[in-house]
């Protein structure tokens, strides 16, 4: 966490939290830190296992204090200063392989109380008459560590624990003679919070699966060349490293000599290799395919992009849905009622119509068991934090739930041009010979001329050529006319590149040749010709554009298919949008000033929920208006702080699979409710009229909770899922992750 520098009478305390199970764990220790004096800003992230905190510095408690009134919850707990002596302490942590189930303090108990169980059961067919005792005694060795937590979250401020319901149930069970039931029922629920653990543990997978990208070691060229192996955590900005073809990059850099196909996969999920030549960036756990690299780091293991998705991730997963939310809040209340309906089962019948007392303290100790929240309140988190590593393993970062919860609802989205829709490169589309020049003449002299310019117009000209293997005379005393034209000596001609405006002014254009120039202007290109300055004469055109992406097309397509409007917001100019625009198949606005998208991005929100994509830069006022800003680019520090979601592939259709994937979280959520509240319902009615008894309210508990945490863990299909498929308004709750 930061604090502001002027907060200098509180200090920041970082802990790393071990055996949280489920979301209502983090309920319980933030419920016990709350009523210790001094502690503020209590912020636990059940996924990462992260607690940040704040405490006065003149408060009684210190650090210690925090951490034993964790441990005595029984939650595992160390102070985490390492961050600060060692950046790469994070990554270190999450790349430590996870024990077994079998080699965890809750398997060890099961462990042991089965073979409890076991001894009892064989005891109690042989000794008949010792049945109630052999049974009690692993009754109450089974249930003493869940008393003694029950007790300590009771004093925290937590009375109505899955614990406390649990030790209830099974010591009346014992004391009404159901001995042998007690004991199923202690090893029952120690089996649930193994699997609850377990399921929790997966749940976790995503974030260790990107810590582990980054390589452990990498080979660093000292000032005369020599290499040496060192570990890739101590790495500093400015060290040299050489990456080998099938090696993984160690750190973010540039590349200073070399050049090879990068695998991005494993970062951003593209399947394609790009190819990187000297100058252009490189992220630390792509895989070098085929060349020799030298590499100059630029970002520390702390800093780099994967640290920084990790930390998004991280962040947004502690981030609370407004469907959690509103879960936490019915629990609270939802736990007392069941209860108090138990206390009633247990007093009424006996007292109103005869009942036997036995019978129905039986049954109401069975209620307890149904009245335990877990299922409830875990089954937004974990299906939002799946959807969240789902959408990191595939290029897709959301800040948090309540952001990926919104994306679902939208009903339009507002896209810029260029760099969102189009590629934001100016491509050669068309090349015109006029008068006895041919083709590959007029684009060799245009590069010859523009091959002294920085200009993105130039840059394609000449890119054009190299890829066209055309040769490129050299060019001499070249200059500009800023804004207008750019002009060079080549083989003793003095020509110029220049655009239509400039080229009627400098030289006699015949009317078929402004023709030419319209017709092609008609199209969105844009015109640069050439002219021999001496002569006045018009050589040739070359026109260029900024293509769609690929799969704009099929987004802007599927968007329509789900009940989505897609609409373009641009400054560029009219003729150029609505080209893109119709070849698209989607509305234009054009010619627009960032006050103008604003206005008419909240007209919009008067109609429906918005969703504004740009490239989190220009875009940025235009995506922090709307109800959800997407960047194009997620790659970059302006887009990720900027909107809610960055996308890093480029890729419009990923605009598609965020909608798609909001929409299967929140029928996963609605799933889980549902089911938690519809089993929770039926074995309440069961048990009143005496159908199930206490081992299956267990069932219905902890059973619920694990069967809730893996439907949630379905939504990791979306990592591997094909393009989402047509849906509309009203069914996109019916909507479920696929292969």
């Amino acid at each position: 966490m930061q604090f502001r520098p002027q907060d200098t009478n509180v200090s920041s305390i970082s802990l790393h939290i071990e055996g949280m199970d489920c979301a209502s764990c983090v309920g319980k220790i933030e419920t016990a830190l709350g009523r210790l004096p001094g502690v503020s800003d209590i912020h636990l992230n059940f996924a990462a296992e992260k607690l940040n905190l704040r405490l006065a510095s003149d408060s009684a408690v210190q650090a210690t204090d925090i951490a034993r009134t964790i441990e005595s919850l029984g939650f595992g707990v160390s102070i985490d200063t390492s961050s600060k002596t060692r950046p790469n302490a994070d990554i270190e942590k999450l790349t430590h392989a996870a024990p077994r189930w079998w080699q965890t303090r809750k398997g060890r108990h099961v462990i042991g109380l089965g073979a409890l169980m076991g001894v009892a059961y064989a005891i109690s067919l042989f000794f008949p008459a010792y049945e109630l005792w052999v049974f009690a005694v692993a009754v109450i060795i089974g249930i003493l560590p869940f008393t003694r937590k029950a007790w300590a979250l009771a004093r925290s401020g937590s009375p109505f624990s899955i614990e406390a319901l649990m030790s209830v149930a099974a010591l009346g069970a014992l004391i009404i003679g159901e001995a042998e039931e007690a004991a199923a029922v202690v090893f029952l629920f120690s089996v649930g919070e193994l699997l609850e653990s377990v399921a929790a543990g997966r749940a976790r997978a995503g974030i260790k699966a990107l810590a582990s990208l980054v390589p452990k070691t990498a080979r660093l060229l000292d000032a005369q060349g020599t290499q040496r192996e060192v570990s890739a955590a101590t790495l500093r900005v400015d060290d040299l490293v050489l990456v080998r073809p099938g090696d993984h990059v160690p750190a973010d850099g540039l590349i200073i000599h070399g050049t090879s196909s990068l695998d991005e996969s494993p970062l951003t999920g593209e399947s394609i290799p790009r190819t990187k030549v000297s100058g252009d960036n490189v992220f630390a756990g792509s895989i070098n395919i085929d060349g020799v690299l030298r590499i100059r780091v630029e970002k520390t293991i702390a800093d780099n992009t994967i640290s920084r998705i990790i930390h998004l991730v991280e962040e947004a997963q502690a981030a609370k849905a407004p469907t959690a939310r509103f879960i936490e809040q019915f629990s609270r209340y939802y736990t007392p009622a069941v209860m108090a309906i138990a206390a009633l089962i247990m007093i009424v019948p006996p007292l109103a119509i005869g009942g036997d007392w036995q019978t129905w303290l039986y049954r109401g100790l069975a209620l307890l068991l149904i009245a335990c929240p877990c299922a409830l309140v875990l089954s937004t988190p974990a299906a939002i934090a799946s959807g969240l590593a789902a959408g990191t393993r595939r290029g897709i970062l959301v800040k948090g739930g309540n952001a990926l919860e919104l994306i679902g609802q939208i009903g339009a989205v507002a896209f810029d041009k260029t760099g969102t829709l189009t590629e934001g490169k100016p491509r050669v589309t068309n090349v015109i010979a006029l008068g006895q020049k041919r083709e590959e003449e007029v684009l060799a002299l245009c590069a010859s001329v523009e091959s002294g310019s920085s200009h993105p117009l130039a840059k394609a000209i000449v890119s054009h050529a190299e890829a066209a293997q055309v040769l490129i005379p050299i060019a001499s005393n070249a200059s500009a006319t800023a804004g207008k034209a750019v002009h060079a000596q080549v083989e003793g001609h003095r020509l110029t590149v220049g655009s239509p405006i400039y080229a009627v002014q400098a030289a006699t254009l015949s009317p078929e040749q402004l023709a030419h120039i319209e017709a092609l202007q008609l199209e969105g290109k844009t015109v640069s010709v050439l002219l021999d300055e001496q002569r006045r004469v018009a050589l040739g055109l070359v026109a260029l554009r900024d293509e769609p992406r690929p799969d704009a097309h099929e987004a802007v397509a599927t968007l329509k298919a789900m009940g989505v409007r897609p609409i373009m917001l641009t400054g560029d100019n009219r003729r150029s949008a609505q080209v893109i625009a119709d070849k698209l198949g989607m509305e234009c606005v054009a010619e627009l000033l960032p006050q103008d998208k604003l206005r008419l991005i909240n007209k919009i929100k008067d109609d429906t929920k918005v969703a504004m994509v740009g490239d989190g830069i220009n875009d940025a006022p235009a995506l922090a208006t709307a109800d959800i800003g997407i960047a194009m680019g997620g790659g970059t520090d302006v887009a990720i702080e900027t909107a809610d979601a960055a996308l890093l592939k480029n890729r419009v259709m990923d605009v598609v699979h965020l909608v798609a994937l909001s929409r299967a979280t929140m029928a996963n959520i609605h799933q889980n409710v549902v089911f938690s509240l519809g089993l929770k319902g039926l074995f309440l009615i069961t048990t009143i009229l005496g159908f199930t008894g206490l081992w299956v309210a267990v069932l219905a508990d902890t059973g619920a909770t694990a069967l809730v945490t893996l439907n949630a863990l379905r939504l990791h299909a979306y990592a591997r899922a094909t393009p989402a498929p047509t849906w509309t308004n009203r069914s996109r709750l019916a909507a479920t992750p696929h292969h």
